[in-house]
C-alpha cells in the first residue's frame, strides 16, 4: 500500500439550479480524503481509505464507489447508530457553487482513534513481510478534526502512529468555515502543521498554521513553517498555479490553462497529483507539474473526483484543441 487515509465521505447530491426551486439532482459521493484516494488510484497507486459510513444504503454507495475506483476499504467501519452524511451542491451563479452540509452526528463524524489504529496497524503488520503492503504516506486534512472530538482524536492518533513508524505525513489544511471557526482551526493547525512532512495549503490558509502577528508574505510564512519542523510547504494559488517551499529554496509553477467547468474538487486533485509524483520519486518541479495537471483535469470536468485522470491521460492537456484520439 502506498497511501493510507481516512475521513468523512458523504453521499453528494448535485442540483441543476437553486435548491429552493426544485429541479433534478445527480447522485454521487464526495469527501476530501476519498477524492484524493480516487485520484491516486487512477494514477496507479495502491491506496486505502479507512473512514466510517452508516449501515445504510448511502454507506453502501460510498463503499461501492470507492471499491469500483480501486480504493481499498477493508479497514473502514459501518456504524449502525448513525447515518452516512449528506452533501448538497447548488450552482447559484456561473462559477459560483454553494455547498450545504448535513453531517452533524453522522457516522463519519464518529470515527474513533481505536478504529483508525486498528486499520493502520493491520497494514503495518501485513507489510512486515512485504514492503509493498505497508503504507508509505498517511494523508490527512483539516476537515476531519473539525467534525468532532473523536474524529480529531483519531487523526491525532494516526499522526502519532505515522511518526513512530517513519510513514510520511501529508496534511492538507482544507479549512471549512461552515465546520469550525478560524480560532478553532488555528488551535489545531498550529500544532499539526510543523509535524507534516508535506504541508499543503492555499495562500489564505497559511495564517491558520502560524501564531498571530506572523509575516504576511507567503514566502516568509512558509519559511517560518519550515523552521518549525514542516518538511515542505506547498501553497496552492488557484489560477496563478502553485509554489513549493523547501529548505533548498522555492519553486513556482503556473497553472495549466483549461476551460473552467467546475472548480469543486480541484484542490484534492492537486494533492493527488503532488503525492503521486512524490511516490514516483520525482523532484519538486515534477511534483508541481503533475499537481497542476491533475488539478486542471478536475476544473475541466463536473464533479468532485469524476474528472481525475489516469496515468495514460496525463498528456492529454498538451494536445492541440480539436484533437481526436483514435
Amino acid at each position: 500500500m502506498s497511501v493510507f487515509t481516512f475521513g468523512e465521505t458523504m453521499v453528494a447530491l448535485r442540483g441543476d439550479g437553486q435548491l429552493k426551486l426544485g429541479g433534478t439532482m445527480t447522485v454521487s459521493v464526495a469527501g476530501a480524503e476519498s477524492n484524493v484516494a480516487i485520484g491516486l488510484a487512477r494514477l496507479g497507486h495502491p491506496v486505502h481509505w479507512a473512514g466510517a459510513v452508516g449501515a445504510d444504503e448511502a454507506g453502501e454507495l460510498v463503499l461501492r464507489t470507492l471499491r469500483a475506483e480501486g480504493v481499498g476499504v477493508t479497514g473502514s467501519t459501518c456504524d449502525d447508530g448513525a447515518p452516512t452524511g449528506l452533501l448538497l451542491f447548488e450552482p447559484r451563479l456561473p462559477g459560483v457553487t454553494r455547498v450545504h452540509y448535513y453531517r452533524a452526528g453522522s457516522a463519519g463524524s464518529r470515527v474513533a482513534a481505536d478504529d483508525v489504529e486498528r486499520a493502520f496497524t493491520s497494514f503495518l503488520t501485513a507489510g512486515a513481510g512485504a514492503a509493498s503492503d505497508a503504507p508509505r504516506v498517511l494523508h490527512l486534512t483539516g476537515i476531519t478534526p473539525a467534525l468532532s472530538p473523536t474524529a480529531r482524536s483519531a487523526a491525532e492518533r494516526a499522526m502519532e502512529l505515522a511518526a513512530d513508524t517513519d510513514v510520511l505525513i501529508s496534511l492538507d489544511v482544507n479549512f471549512r468555515s461552515r465546520l469550525w471557526s478560524t480560532e478553532e482551526a488555528s488551535a489545531v493547525m498550529r500544532d499539526w502543521a510543523p509535524r507534516a512532512d508535506v504541508l499543503i495549503a492555499s495562500d489564505d490558509e497559511l495564517p491558520l498554521c502560524l501564531p498571530e502577528g506572523s509575516p504576511e508574505d507567503p514566502a516568509l510564512r512558509a519559511e517560518a513553517l519550515l523552521e518549525a519542523g514542516a518538511g515542505e510547504v506547498v501553497v496552492k494559488l488557484g489560477a496563478a498555479g502553485a509554489t513549493a517551499y523547501t529548505l533548498q529554496g522555492e519553486l513556482h509553477t503556473p497553472a495549466r490553462t483549461v476551460p473552467a467547468v467546475d472548480p469543486v474538487g480541484a484542490g484534492d486533485a492537486f494533492v493527488a497529483g503532488y503525492l503521486s509524483a512524490l511516490l514516483d520519486g520525482s523532484d519538486t518541479a515534477g511534483r508541481l507539474d503533475r499537481a497542476v495537471t491533475t488539478g486542471a483535469f478536475a476544473v475541466a470536468a463536473t464533479g468532485d473526483w469524476e474528472g481525475a485522470p489516469t496515468r495514460a491521460e496525463l498528456g492529454l492537456l498538451g494536445a492541440t484543441p480539436g484533437t481526436v484520439v483514435r
